[in-house]
Formats: structure tokens, C-alpha cells, sequence
């Protein structure tokens, strides 16, 4: 943290309402405020906790954000979470199934051009048959043009759309990528044979983040002979088309082996937070892509069961009511003896001053922590798979007002009252978290990060092995593991 961001977020309000002014220059455009001031008929509900020892409501499953409008306005202030549902995933996934179309040997060679060249994208030209096709085309047209073409470009498509990887080697990938609803294979397939442009149609499928061309472009200047950092930079150019393609206008990313989260407007940095992310192993961060719909501040924590009953820590405080208040918790007992302890809002509660309301099944949120000092520390890989904020508080009072059209000194009042409040979000930001071991890092320098979880190893391996046939598989099959403790 800088000199002057210490003193703007020491103890003065006025000098905190300061950033949060600059920060909402930087952010704001009459191409967002105009619409989103003549959309919005309420004004955002502010949702007090309930009485002391209640917890925060558990988290539910819901989509992962659209591709494009992801600063949309409800039509009145938000005064529930619906819920929703993420799209389901079978039990045992079938096979995508492939439409045959009739192609000319125009379009056919077009293609087979394209993908002679797909190495470009880090793809490899022999995945998608360019021997059968060149035969059929050698042949002329027909059925059996007609199928080859069909699969190649089929194959090609999925893969520069979703993703070369299978969806076995994508170790916690929980982001349900929404490019496959919005461009199906058919479709793609039907634009490219009207239009006759065969390499525009593929080539549009590119994840538009800059990150990806700067990697294109590492991997175009690295010489053939230097396999393994080619084969790192071909894993990561992958990793950003499992994301949706258009990540939105505004959003917030995340890259775990980085330390590192980023506000990001149309694809451009506006701020960057070092982050501490989940130790390896089982409480290890995993990949999603979800929604802020609320900032908390002042926010309390329900203790798990494992340090309530496994620690004692129920049992000490049950029956010191004086003892339970100095330590900061409330305490109730069930009648059938369960014990609840929740951690009071202050400035010792293991989520800190402010919590971003993300929900998801997997329990993962961005938040601050009373710990900042380990922010300082070169390796953060500490929490159970929350994501630790630094400066949370100036994040959370950007977000509350450039996402819930609060003032500063609104935002700075409800901030430093010391009491939980919920500020929900009349437009919802998406956020990413990555796993990129290869990226630009957040000074734009393309920097390589230590795969601090292992999860190159399976990626790299499924490159070395034959391309898999798509499934109807959109997340991994692994356990969902709710995690319960914030901190280390």
C-alpha cells in the first residue's frame, strides 16, 4: 500500500471520501451514468443485519455473469436475491452431437488453409484432420467433403470458442462459460457458409481480454526449440477461452498464483489489490466466474462447527456471557444443545471492515481481513479459499458508489458506523477468478507465476494427448467442498 493510501484510509472520513471521489472519476462515462440514472425508479435498499447473534444467510448457486450486459439496471431497487440455479450438469455427459452442412470446395479450402495456420493460436493443426480434408477435397464435392469439412470446422469452433482442454484436466474450474449459448456450433457453422468467410468467423471466436494477443504474440516470438515455455504459453492462451468471451465493461479479475486482483474497465486496469488466496491442497481457490450483487460492511461472521464444538470454543463461551461480548462474540445455544457463535462486526472479526456479497455454492468471497500486514509477504497462498483484499475498504466504497448510486459521504457513514449493512448492487459486477501461471502482470509486462496449486500439469497433458470429443460437461466433476473458515 502507497504512503498516500495509508493516509487516506487512516481514520479520516473526509480523506476517504477523497479516493472514493477519485475513484469514481476514473470509473465514470456518460456512457454508463446516463442509462443507469434514467433506468433506475429506487434507490438501492440498504438491508441492516439482523439482531446480534443471527448469520449471514448461506449462499446459493446462480449463473455465472452474461458476456456483454453485465451493468444492467432493475427496474426497481433490489430488495431479495432470487434464486437461481446454475445450469445443470448430467450425471454422465454425452457427447456433443455434430451437424453435417454441405460445403463447396471454396469454403473447404478456406478452412483447410485456416487451420494450417491455427498453430498461431496455440492450437496444432493435426487435432482437426487437415489430411482427411485435403482428401475430400481432392475428391470434389459431396457427402464425403461434406462430412470432413463438417467435423473440422466443428472441432476447430469448440475448441477456439470453449477451449482445447477437457474438462477432466481443469483442476476447480467452476466458471460456466456462457460462449457456447451465445454462439452454438450450428450457428457459427451457418454464418461462416453464408458469408463465405470462413477465417473470420473462427477467427472472431478470440477472447477479447488483451491478455490473449500478448500471449499470441510471446508464443509467435518464441523459438520452436524452447518447448516447454511454447507449451506454458499455448495452457494459459487456453485458460482465457474457458472464461466467456466478452468479460463486460466493467469487472473484477482475479489471478490466484499472481497475488493479485484487478478493477477493470473495458479490458483497461483502473486499480490493482494484492490479494491472499487459499493454501494448496484442500483449501486451495478455486476457478468461478461470479456476480457482486452486494458490498457488506461491518460484516460478522458465523464460526464453523469445527472451531465452535471441534476447538471448544462453544463450550467456553456458553455459559461467560461477560467473557463472549470481550472477545467480540455473540453466543446462543438450540434446544437441541447445537451451539452458534457469531463474531461481531469490528475491526478484529476475521473478514475485517467490509465483505463483497458474491454468492455461490463453493462459499468463496473477496474480503478484507484484520491480518494486512501479510499482504506484504511475496508468497500469499494462507487463507482457506477466500480471497483477502488489500485495501477492501477503498474497493468496497468505489463499488457502492459507482454500483448502488451512493454518495461518498453515504458510503463513508455506513463504513464507519461500525454496524453490518448490506449495499446492494443496482448493477451487478461480474468477477473472475484465474488461474494463469503465464500473463501480463499488473505493471504490463508478460510475467510467468508459480503454479502454486499444480494445475499446469493436467493442461499440459491433455495438449500431449490425443483431442477429446466435447461433452455436454460445463464444469468440473470434482466435489464441491463448502468452505467455512475466512481466515488462516
Amino acid at each position: 500500500m502507497t504512503l498516500e493510501s495509508r493516509r487516506i484510509f487512516g481514520a479520516a472520513s473526509l480523506t476517504a471520501m477523497g479516493i472514493a471521489l477519485a475513484s469514481l472519476c476514473l470509473l465514470s462515462a456518460p456512457a454508463l451514468a446516463a442509462p443507469a440514472v434514467a433506468a433506475r425508479t429506487a434507490q438501492p435498499v440498504i438491508t441492516p443485519a439482523p439482531v446480534g447473534t443471527t448469520a449471514e444467510p448461506a449462499p446459493s448457486a446462480k449463473p455465472s455473469p452474461g458476456p456483454v450486459d453485465s451493468w444492467s439496471v432493475p427496474s426497481s431497487a433490489p430488495t431479495a436475491t432470487p434464486a437461481v440455479s446454475t445450469p445443470a450438469v448430467p450425471a454422465v455427459p454425452t457427447v456433443v452431437q455434430e451437424t453435417v452442412m454441405p460445403w463447396s470446395l471454396a469454403d473447404a479450402r478456406a478452412l483447410l488453409a485456416f487451420i494450417k495456420g491455427i498453430g498461431a493460436e496455440g492450437l496444432m493443426p493435426a487435432d482437426y484432420r487437415p489430411d482427411t480434408l485435403a482428401a475430400a477435397i481432392a475428391a470434389g464435392e459431396g457427402p464425403a467433403l461434406d462430412e470432413a469439412a463438417s467435423k473440422s470446422f466443428s472441432w476447430l469452433a469448440e475448441d477456439l470458442r470453449d477451449g482445447r482442454t477437457p474438462m477432466a484436466a481443469r483442476v476447480q474450474w467452476f466458471a460456466v462459460d456462457k460462449d457456447q449459448d451465445v454462439n452454438p456450433t450450428d450457428a457459427l457453422m451457418t454464418r461462416a457458409l453464408a458469408s463465405h468467410d470462413i477465417a473470420g468467423t473462427l477467427t472472431a471466436l478470440d477472447p477479447t481480454y488483451p491478455d490473449y494477443a500478448v500471449l499470441k504474440d510471446a508464443l509467435a516470438s518464441t523459438p520452436v526449440a524452447a518447448v516447454k515455455t511454447r507449451s506454458t504459453i499455448r495452457a494459459n492462451m487456453d485458460r482465457w477461452r474457458w472464461f466467456t468471451r466478452d468479460m463486460g465493461e466493467f469487472y473484477l479479475m482475479t489471478n490466484v498464483p499472481e497475488f493479485q486482483l484487478r478493477l477493470v474497465r473495458r479490458d483497461k486496469i483502473v486499480r490493482t489489490y494484492r490479494t491472499i488466496v487459499g493454501k494448496p491442497g484442500k483449501t486451495a481457490t478455486p476457478q468461478l466466474a461470479e456476480t457482486v450483487q452486494g458490498v457488506i460492511f461491518n460484516p460478522t461472521w458465523t464460526v464453523p462447527q469445527s472451531i465452535v464444538k471441534g476447538e471448544g470454543l462453544g463450550a467456553r463461551l456458553i455459559g461467560n456471557v461477560a467473557e463472549a461480548k470481550r472477545e467480540g462474540y455473540a453466543v446462543t445455544k438450540a434446544a437441541d444443545g447445537t451451539i452458534t457463535v457469531v463474531q461481531q462486526p469490528g475491526a478484529k472479526n476475521s473478514l475485517g471492515l467490509v465483505k463483497l456479497d458474491m454468492p455461490n455454492p463453493h462459499a468463496i468471497f473477496l474480503h478484507d481481513t484484520p491480518s494486512r500486514q501479510l499482504f506484504n509477504a511475496p508468497f500469499r497462498a494462507l487463507s482457506h479459499g477466500c480471497v483477502r483484499t488489500e485495501r477492501a475498504k477503498e474497493l468496497a466504497i468505489t463499488l457502492a458508489i459507482i454500483g448502488a448510486d451512493k454518495t461518498p459521504e453515504e458510503t463513508v457513514a455506513i463504513s464507519d458506523s461500525g454496524i453490518y449493512t448490506k449495499v446492494p448492487m443496482a448493477r451487478t459486477m461480474p468477477v473472475y477468478i484465474g488461474y494463469f501461471t503465464m500473463a501480463k502482470d499488473i505493471t504490463g509486462s508478460v510475467a510467468t507465476f508459480a503454479d502454486i496449486y499444480q494445475r499446469d500439469a493436467p493442461v499440459l497433458a491433455s495438449f500431449n494427448a490425443p483431442r477429446q470429443l466435447k461433452t455436454t460437461q460445463r464444469t468440473s466433476a470434482e466435489k464441491v467442498v463448502a468452505i467455512e473458515a475466512p481466515g488462516a
